[in-house]
């Protein structure tokens, strides 16, 4: 599995023939390829064609997968002093707000979670090719060397480019070390997410009048082979089982908030194959956040992705990244969904590690 579905050095890609640009990227997406799809590739490389064929510095990524967050960026420049994020809206005439912070939003995934990008200024821009342009071009860093979203229209987009790859910064960007970076929350984000469950956050969500005392000693013996585990410096596995509505879900939650907020060094994950339970997790306490620190809800999402996650993108991450997860303690909610056997014959044969401690749940 790929990083990107398609990545070159810049000057080469600006001398390929579209087409085979296009054949490239029609061939890692893997699905059917809608019309208008295929024409906003089109476009894009056109315009990036030309925009970029005076930078002869640094690589290109088109459609590039930030680890576990499931999302896709467009475009992505890794210059020798700075990493671009380019969001295309194809013959957007404005600026939408949202439009904006998905832009913005790629940038502070691609800081907070991907590894080889924590330490580096990283710009995001957002295309929108039929807008007229604003005025001069401003690039304003915030204290995490994210900027902020940079507005442009087609015709600007030269320019911009020409003077972010002009810009110099301490950084000194490894493409290669870069490229085979992985997962992995920045110590700013870990504490964001431990000071998220301090109060009440998750309690609501484990509260369980039914079975608390089963959920309680669950839960008791479950951190008693934790410790053991990382004590003695070896791996477990747990497998928690019972009927339906028993709590296996619950006692998987409480392991890891209470890990999150109590070891940070762990950086204790839940995982489900369970999409809507993921989403209605993350809405819950985000909102929960949100409310009552008065922050954005897209920054108090960004918090709790770090420890509760879907599956399928930890398990894609994993056949792209042959190291060994970050993750010290993992919980697999309904893993069964996670996996067909083709997938789970090609996960095998990558001979991975598995982490030092794990907690899995089978069908009751």
């Amino acid at each position: 599995m790929k990083n990107a579905y398609y990545q070159a050095k810049i000057p080469v890609f600006c001398w390929a023939h579209s087409s085979f640009v296009l054949g490239e990227l029609t061939q890692a997406h893997g699905f059917v390829l809608e019309h208008l799809q295929r024409q906003a590739w089109i476009d894009q490389i056109e315009l990036l064609q030309a925009a970029l064929v005076r930078i002869t510095a640094g690589h290109i990524l088109f459609e590039f997968v930030i680890p576990r967050m499931g999302k896709r960026a467009d475009v992505i420049l890794v210059l020798p002093s700075a990493v671009v994020v380019i969001e295309f809206k194809i013959g957007a005439r404005e600026f939408l707000r949202a439009d904006i912070d998905q832009a913005h939003d790629y940038a502070l995934d691609l800081k907070n979670f991907h590894k080889g990008s924590h330490d580096l200024p990283i710009i995001p821009i957002l295309c929108a090719t039929a807008a007229e342009r604003a005025g001069a071009i401003d690039i304003c860093w915030s204290a995490d060397d994210v900027a902020q979203p940079v507005l442009i229209g087609a015709d600007a987009l030269a320019e911009t480019l020409a003077l972010i790859a002009g810009t110099q910064t301490d950084a000194a960007v490894d493409f290669e070390a870069w490229i085979e970076a992985g997962y992995e929350p920045t110590p700013t984000i870990v504490e964001a997410a431990q000071a998220l469950f301090q109060n009440h956050g998750v309690d609501n969500i484990t509260r369980s009048d039914a079975g608390a005392r089963n959920l309680t000693a669950t839960t008791a013996a479950l951190q008693k082979i934790i410790e053991a585990a990382k004590l003695g410096r070896h791996k477990s596995i747990c497998f928690v089982t019972g009927v339906p509505g028993a709590g296996k879900t619950l006692a998987g939650l409480n392991i890891a908030t209470t890990r999150a907020r109590e070891h940070a060094d762990e950086h204790a994950v839940f995982l489900s194959g369970n999409g809507p339970l993921v989403d209605v997790l993350r809405e819950a306490l985000a909102r929960d956040e949100s409310e009552r620190h008065d922050c954005p809800k897209s920054d108090a999402n960004r918090r709790v992705s770090t420890f509760i996650q879907n599956i399928h993108h930890f398990r894609d991450q994993s056949l792209r990244d042959l190291k060994p997860p970050v993750e010290r303690v993992v919980v697999f909610d309904e893993a069964q969904r996670a996996w067909t056997r083709e997938q789970a014959s090609k996960f095998m044969k990558t001979k991975k590690q598995i982490p030092d401690f794990a907690m899995s749940e089978p069908e009751p």
